[in-house]
């Protein structure tokens, strides 16, 4: 087919994957972001095997391998003690799955990808706010009207296009976080060697090396109902996580009190439910958290909109028609996203569970042993 013009409406990682690769094929891309400028917040994001081949298709895989971390090892520990409840060798990634595992900083990977979107003659456009859209036209905050022939809704969690699908807002999943992002110093160095999870009843911990290992990525999860804000960057009020975690291992302690020593920040964890249908009007389509936001247990929410991205690119270039190209996407996606999406909440549960000393470790249902790491974009059928 002639090549459509497409409108994506967010500039996140999904967004700006989904860009390159459509631009790369020859399709005029412009991507809007609500964002005064691209860029993201201090952060650091897990990309699994099945993420990287995403920016492998795109040409980006090794760059952004080499402003990531590539650990050896991980493990899960025990709340009371510390002592490894399952060891888990990442050193074989790439000669096991064809691509690496890595951590990065949010904003590192960020600058890759639109600097990846730039070079393959996407049209980026910050401070561009959506607040509402009919057909594949969107109205700006300011008033303007933008269009193109064919619009991804990209734009997260509170995604203005999703409105077109479902007018409801999303749920929240009764649980809480906590993020810090700290200097690597010798109390913490052992962390930083032997990344992972601590895990007990109601709470758990993750934390990972980013930026040549030199700064420690830790989130703490709790369940408490209630508090519902999800936005990134709301202060944590002083000595919260000391209370919550008081009975909790010395490494545990020692991660807190890093935390509360720098600005740590809370969310509230809120999802969506899966959709029935990713198409509206035959040529509006959804991509990432828009389409399946899902808790972050799995570690899969990045890897998702990854996927979704290069698989619509893929879609599109094998369609005779936009119509054709966002049934394929849609064909090839939506299953394998509810699945994670329902297994990521499921493993809330067993890793944060009451039952068992192993907190759910009996019966052991991750990214791995799911088989999600075997999943290539590049390949799957569309």
């Amino acid at each position: 087919m002639s090549r459509p013009a497409i409108l994506i409406v967010g500039g996140g990682i999904g967004g700006l994957t989904a860009a390159a690769g459509l631009a790369q094929a020859g399709f005029a891309v412009t991507v809007l972001e609500a964002a005064p400028a691209f860029g993201e917040i201090g952060a650091g994001v897990t990309l699994s095997p099945n993420a990287m081949r995403g920016f492998d298709f795109t040409g980006c895989m090794e760059e952004v391998a080499a402003a990531g971390v590539e650990p050896k090892r991980q493990r899960i520990q025990h709340w009371q003690d510390g002592r490894a409840l399952l060891t888990l060798e990442r050193a074989d990634a790439r000669e096991k799955y064809g691509a690496p595992y890595v951590y990065i900083h949010r904003a590192d990977l960020h600058a890759i990808l639109v600097e990846t979107a730039r070079k393959a003659g996407v049209t980026l456009r910050a401070d561009a706010a959506v607040v509402s859209s009919e057909g594949t036209t969107v109205t700006l905050a300011n008033g303007e009207t933008v269009s193109g022939d064919v619009l991804v809704g990209a734009d997260g969690l509170k995604s203005a296009i999703r409105d077109r699908f479902e007018p409801v807002k999303a749920h929240f999943t009764g649980h809480v976080a906590w993020r810090a992002v700290v200097p690597v110093t010798d109390g913490l160095r052992a962390l930083v060697d032997w990344p992972g999870i601590h895990i007990g009843p109601g709470k758990m911990i993750t934390r990972y090396p980013v930026r040549g290992s030199n700064l420690l990525n830790m989130v703490f999860f709790a369940r408490q109902p209630g508090w519902q804000d999800d936005g990134w960057t709301i202060p944590a009020e002083p000595g919260e996580l000391r209370a919550l975690y008081a009975d909790w291992e010395p490494d545990v302690q020692a991660m807190i009190a890093a935390a509360e020593a720098v600005p740590h920040f809370r969310w509230a964890l809120n999802a969506r439910q899966p959709l029935e249908s990713w198409i509206a009007d035959e040529r509006v389509t959804l991509l990432g958290d828009a389409a399946h936001a899902m808790t972050p247990f799995l570690g899969h929410g990045a890897a998702c909109a990854i996927e979704d991205a290069v698989v619509l690119a893929r879609a599109m270039v094998a369609s005779g028609t936009p119509e054709e190209g966002l049934q394929r996407y849609q064909a090839a996606r939506i299953e394998r996203t509810t699945f994670i999406q329902a297994e990521s909440n499921a493993n809330a549960d067993r890793m944060q569970g009451q039952e068992t000393d192993l907190f759910g470790l009996g019966e052991l249902r991750n990214e791995e042993t799911l088989g999600l790491f075997d999943y290539d974009c590049r390949s799957v059928a569309v």
